[in-house]
Formats: structure tokens, C-alpha cells, sequence
């Protein structure tokens, strides 16, 4: 037995076409595949630059009591 990984085109009438070779005697075979669609091949998405945002949060209370008050919670 034989195991193969090959990535293969699929034709505009939906066939696809094996040609490989074996060392095989001529006869009959049992084939079994498995067909995978490959993942397009996308650009990653750009990261959000958040500079733009520095100093706008305005802070309503104290920040120092707030941060003690969750941690009290932990």
C-alpha cells in the first residue's frame, strides 16, 4: 500500500485528472480519496492602529480608588 498527498486542479467541467506514476504491476487497484477544497490564499487583515485614540478616554471619578475596588473583587 501506498499512501500520496498531492495537490491536484480541478477542470472547468469539475474532472480531475491523476498521472502518477507507480511502481505497480499492470492491474486492477482500489483507490481511495479524499478531497480537501485548499484555503484561498488571503492577505491578513492589517492591525487597527490605535494611536489615534491616546488622551480622548475623559475619566469620570478617581482611578486609583476604582483600580483598588477591582482588585478587591479578585
Amino acid at each position: 500500500m501506498q499512501t500520496l498527498t498531492l495537490i491536484g486542479q480541478i477542470d472547468t467541467n469539475g474532472h480531475l485528472r491523476l498521472d502518477v506514476p507507480t511502481a505497480l504491476p499492470p492491474g486492477e487497484v482500489e483507490l481511495v480519496l479524499v478531497i480537501n477544497p485548499a484555503a484561498p490564499q488571503t492577505a491578513p487583515s492589517p492591525k487597527y492602529d490605535f494611536s489615534n485614540l491616546a488622551g480622548k478616554l475623559q475619566w469620570q471619578g478617581d482611578a486609583i480608588a476604582t483600580q483598588r475596588a477591582s482588585r478587591d473583587d479578585w
